[in-house]
């Protein structure tokens, strides 16, 4: 089996939308109004491509493996805060230190956030949740 990142995105429109960066050529995508029905789309897409292959007697490309895919779903900034809308930007910003103009930004697609700066925010977001994960009422 092979791993495919396969990212998740806010689509224009204001559903979802999910790409594999890694598979550029192979018109493998995903949409839907949830992220549910985005990620049962690219899979029945993923099955309409082989049966393509099939049926026209042609070899499957070897990007696509023989159908044989696991995708590892990740957010870009948009489909996270689409995904998670209770996160205020300037206090998550704050939260895991950070410009909030820039995360806004990032979150609008106005801007792009380095590996690095990902990583930051990433790191912050699971300390968060390391804490969220305490509380008690």
């Amino acid at each position: 089996m092979k791993k495919v990142i396969a990212v998740i995105e806010k689509a224009s429109d204001g559903g979802y939308g999910i790409y594999l960066p890694e598979m550029k050529g192979a018109a493998l995508y995903g949409y839907g109004v949830t992220e549910d029905e985005a990620r049962e789309n690219l899979m029945e897409n993923l099955e309409s491509i082989l049966e393509f292959y099939e049926e026209e007697n042609r070899p499957i490309p070897e990007v696509l493996n023989g159908g044989d895919l696991e995708f590892d779903y990740r957010y870009d900034f948009s489909g996270f805060f689409k995904t998670y809308p209770f996160f205020n930007v300037s206090a998550l910003a704050e939260a895991v230190g950070v410009n909030a103009s820039l995360l806004r930004k990032y979150k609008n697609g106005l801007a792009f956030a380095s590996r690095q700066q990902k990583e930051k925010i990433e790191q912050g977001i699971h300390s968060l949740s390391e804490k969220l994960s305490t509380v008690q009422f």
